[in-house]
């Protein structure tokens, strides 16, 4: 007695068909499975003959059973594959018909109450199920909107053992497909709960990170404590141009397979704000583990990754992000595979200026010397501040801005302006792969599109010269000045725009850096 079931799993981002074929012959009541399952996998066993018990099924005693999990080459991980080992049995032992399984994609984790419990990963599975002409799925209901998200598969949800039992007896016919408004879904989640209008003062670093959004460009901000870099930082994403479908369902598949898919929740449509605590290590950051799993930097996908406390991050967690920030995507490599996970985020990074925060402070002394201070700046590698474009001093906090009823400009007045701004950036780039933001631009780009005049030349020169700027910092002005000028819908960069995107180099002066 044989059955085959259609189901899937999922390696890094992208999904797998994997086919469940069950084989009864009588003997020892034995029970074997090969296809290289993991632990979860093997484990299911158990669950699936306590599930088709409590569900008054009858489980297949005296045989010796084969499950293989195919194609068998590829690791199997996690709990998705009870439903359809437990169907395969029944179909083997003749309780359910064979018939309408060509059709369906079955997944799901069964409680030993035959009940069944959500998995990771099914929005991958459901673009897999659409691509490989699979008519539908059978998956449990705390998943059913997510997979609904994908046009053409139909999908039926379950909540028991029982009822997919009935569904597949029935040809189908007890179940209506999940159905869900897309349109309603992706508009209706675009909404943030705050506001740049939440922040009194700081006008200038307000500026700044209109000019990071313009251009996609990295920022670093430095000031004494409680001079509202957090509350800045997490106000970035209200800012950036809105997520796109496209986005929106690639950033829903990264949370889908790590499991940090909010209950209920069919797609993620506001840009994703992540901030690790500095103690997070270099495989949490970018993603690894004996079973691979994406990383903060993924989870911060077409969003913003915020590493506050700056210095405080081990060495060697901040060098890996280089390449990452390079590349846009990262690489995890294993003996057996290697996955990719994509990774184009803006990385925002906040630190005091001191070890004990108030060497900017004009209200309060600063007790470190000038070695402490270097020590604590020489934390931050001169290639990881080769990947940030401004670095922003954050002033404390004056009683009068803080006492003041002026509402500030709002999140959707910066946002047109910078959706203005990007406009720009798409149509000049416009053919060129990889380039979609003028952070993105190489110096190739840069000697085509950031030209300047005489003027521009001998304000960057005395920039250079006078101000003590680092050599690395001649292209990251060039770009944020690009960005500046598409702000103010200019097609030339002019020599005030110049003058800003310097101020924005704070790291690069001698004062910092010990030079």
């Amino acid at each position: 007695m044989f059955a085959h079931i259609y189901s899937a799993g999922t390696y890094g981002i992208k999904a797998q068909v994997v086919d469940v074929e069950i084989h009864l012959q009588k003997g020892t009541g034995s029970f074997s499975m090969v296809g290289l399952p993991d632990n979860a996998v093997r484990e299911s066993k158990d669950r699936v003959y306590a599930a088709i018990k409590t569900s008054g099924l009858s489980y297949p005693w005296g045989n010796h059973i084969t499950v293989n999990l195919a194609p068998a080459d590829l690791k199997k991980e996690g709990s998705a594959f009870d439903l359809p080992i437990a169907i395969g049995l029944l179909v083997a032992s003749e309780q359910i018909q064979s018939e309408p399984l060509k059709d369906f994609i079955i997944l799901g984790e069964l409680s030993l109450d035959g009940t069944l419990r959500p998995v990771h990963g099914v929005l991958p599975m459901a673009l897999l199920a659409k691509k490989e002409g699979i008519k539908g799925m059978i998956l449990p209901k705390a998943n059913a909107r997510e997979a609904a998200m994908v046009e053409g598969v139909s999908v039926y949800a379950v909540e028991s053992l029982m009822e997919t039992v009935n569904f597949l007896n029935d040809a189908g016919e007890s179940l209506a497909p999940c159905t869900v408004d897309m349109k309603e879904i992706f508009t209706g989640k675009q909404k943030y709960p705050i506001d740049f209008a939440d922040v009194k003062g700081q006008e200038t670093v307000k500026r700044s990170l209109e000019v990071a959004a313009a251009g996609g460009h990295n920022i670093i901000m430095m000031g004494p404590p409680g001079s509202g870099k957090t509350m800045l930082a997490k106000r970035l994403p209200t800012i950036l141009p809105p997520m796109t479908f496209d986005e929106a369902i690639e950033t829903t598949k990264i949370h889908s397979v790590a499991g940090l898919l909010p209950p209920d929740t069919a797609l993620i449509a506001t840009r994703p704000f992540r901030s690790p605590h500095h103690t997070i290590s270099d495989s949490a950051l970018v993603g690894g583990g004996t079973i691979p799993r994406p990383g903060e930097i993924s989870l911060s996908h077409h969003g913003v990754l915020f590493l506050d406390e700056l210095p405080e991050f081990a060495r060697n967690v901040l060098e890996v992000m280089r390449q990452p920030l390079e590349d846009g995507h990262v690489t995890i490599s294993r003996s057996k595979m290697s996955i990719d996970y994509p990774a184009n985020f803006m990385l925002v990074c906040a630190m005091n200026p001191c070890p004990c925060g108030y060497y900017t402070d004009p209200a309060k002394e600063c007790t470190c010397n000038t070695g402490q201070i270097q020590k604590y700046m020489a934390k931050i590698s001169g290639p990881l501040l080769d990947r940030i474009d401004l670095h922003i001093e954050v002033p404390a906090i004056k009683y009068k801005e803080m006492a003041s009823k002026e509402v500030g400009e709002h999140s959707d007045s910066i946002r047109a302006r910078v959706i203005q701004a990007r406009e720009h950036q798409m149509k000049r780039f416009e053919g060129r792969k990889g380039l979609f933001s003028n952070a993105d631009m190489q110096s190739k780009e840069i000697q085509e599109f950031c030209k300047i005049d005489a003027a521009g030349e001998e304000l960057l020169k005395m920039a250079i010269n006078k101000l003590g700027l680092s050599a690395r910092a001649y292209d990251r002005i060039l770009k944020v000045s690009r960005t500046i000028a598409d702000l103010g819908n200019s097609s030339s960069i002019k020599p005030e725009h110049l003058g800003e995107a310097i101020q924005y180099r704070t790291l690069d002066r001698n004062l910092w850096m010990g030079g």
